[in-house]
């Protein structure tokens, strides 16, 4: 029976493309005592296998814990996959309200030893006995109240790029550090404040909820389905967001945006900037935030040091990482000297800037035409080969590179090799080669952009 992944990412999203079909992305979570968490890890992975689904999940003896994309039209098998087991009926799914059929390129289960690392030990603390859960509606209303403190229980790269106004948004690189800082920097508030807490889909809120309220926290409340839910109902029923800024999700997409609010900046430039990146070197994959200038002035690179490195010959930097612990291995979050602009713990409660939603609507309806797909990428000499399936492109014209890592990349061709030689027009069945500042993955499609 197989039980892991067969195909690569670029294999899968080749699969997905060629399908045509719509996919969701969800998560969802649950606490719940699981005897054997390796036997339900199988289990799962048998039945989502055979629905396409895939997705990072993590299981332990307290639960459950899952990002997902699935196929559209296998949304209710895969929510009968659920309801096979007690604790997950009518559990919530939190959708996206922004979808990508690439979000997740592969299926992995993972057991663990808590979903969610919290470093305590304490056998009288109990998960099930959790704060109040607040609707959108209703959080604001408390959110208004000044007797509420508001705290957000997630990392300093997520609530830099959006959070709730007047939130306390610790600087912290994980959840098990938050908890301590907190419930020092409230010690005093017991009693007589609102603790009003919130994290991306709640499963953290969940936990830190009963965790205060084990600490003796009377009035203790969390936002239900987290900022996912807080999103959509924002949207559905018209309630005012509070919200300012992105929310950060933990697939290629890097964030979903809930107002037009940019509230960090660039941390190279220093410029109002939101969008995270990962450093392209892949002896240092640091997470940080890149404008559009410098992500194509220092190729996705977050210093001079790796930009030389990617210019290395691929043998060179394979013998760099030797017995390194590097690539997706280490995924640091915007701590590094090199970043001149990152200021954790020091974020502002007003944006610096506003998203140009008329440009993005524009930039959403560029009418384009499907010319091929990418097929290799020669680093030493950044030159990129894509093979022509439809229509024809030719010299002078502005095209579209796009793809689940690459993102949407557009170039013109000042001059391109066909089949081997220089020319100025290629058509189905011709395999071009031309220079390009980034690299291209096999997933990537090739448009030509039109008009």
């Amino acid at each position: 029976m197989q039980l892991y992944n067969t195909l690569s990412a670029e294999e899968r999203a080749q699969l997905i493309d060629e399908a045509g079909k719509q996919r969701l992305t969800l998560s969802f979570y649950a606490y719940a005592k699981i005897e054997d968490p390796k036997k339900f890890r199988d289990e799962l992975f048998i039945a989502w296998n055979a629905l396409d689904a895939l997705g990072r999940i993590y299981v332990a003896h307290e639960g459950i814990n899952a990002q997902m994309s699935i196929p559209a039209d296998q949304f209710d098998d895969f929510k009968n996959t659920l309801e096979a087991y007690d604790f997950m009926k009518g559990i919530r799914l939190n959708v996206a309200i922004e979808q990508d059929n690439h979000s997740f390129l592969k299926l992995t289960i993972k057991v663990r030893h808590k979903i969610v690392a919290d470093g305590l030990n304490d056998d009288t603390f109990d998960v099930t006995n959790k704060g109040i859960h607040l609707k959108a509606q209703e959080f604001n209303n408390l959110l208004a109240d000044p007797n509420t403190i508001v705290v957000d229980f997630r990392n300093h790269y997520e609530s830099e790029v959006g959070h709730f106004e007047g939130a306390i948004t610790p600087d912290v690189e994980n959840f098990r550090e938050s908890l301590p800082i907190i419930n020092e920097q409230l010690q005093d508030f017991k009693g007589d404040k609102n603790l009003l807490m919130y994290c991306t889909g709640g499963i953290r809120c969940e936990k830190a909820s009963a965790y205060f309220k084990h600490q003796g926290f009377k009035n203790v409340f969390q936002l239900e389905g987290g900022i996912i839910e807080y999103a959509r109902q924002v949207k559905e029923d018209g309630v005012e967001s509070k919200f300012l800024g992105k929310n950060f999700v933990f697939d290629h997409r890097l964030g979903e945006r809930i107002t037009d609010d940019i509230i960090s900046q660039c941390h190279q430039c220093g410029k109002p900037c939101d969008n995270h990146t990962n450093c392209a070197n892949d002896a240092c994959h640091l997470l940080f935030i890149q404008c559009d200038d410098c992500k194509t002035a220092m190729e996705n690179c977050c210093s001079t040091e790796c930009l030389e490195i990617t210019h290395l010959p691929v043998e060179e930097q394979v013998a760099l990482r030797k017995g390194l612990q590097v690539g997706n291995k280490v995924f640091r979050k915007g701590k590094s000297d090199a970043l001149t602009f990152k200021k954790s713990g020091d974020l502002p409660n007003k944006s610096l800037a506003k998203v140009d939603s008329k440009n993005i609507r524009q930039k959403i309806a560029v009418k384009k035409a499907l010319l091929g797909k990418a097929e290799h990428y020669y680093t030493k000499s950044k030159i990129a080969q894509f093979l022509i399936e439809n229509n024809e492109v030719s010299v002078g014209d502005k095209i579209l590179i796009s793809g689940p890592t690459t993102g949407d990349q557009e170039v013109i061709i000042t001059e391109m090799l066909v089949d081997g030689n220089t020319c100025e027009t290629a058509k189905a069945g011709d395999q071009i080669t031309f220079e390009l500042p980034f690299r291209v993955r096999l997933s990537d499609k090739i448009y030509k952009i039109l008009g």
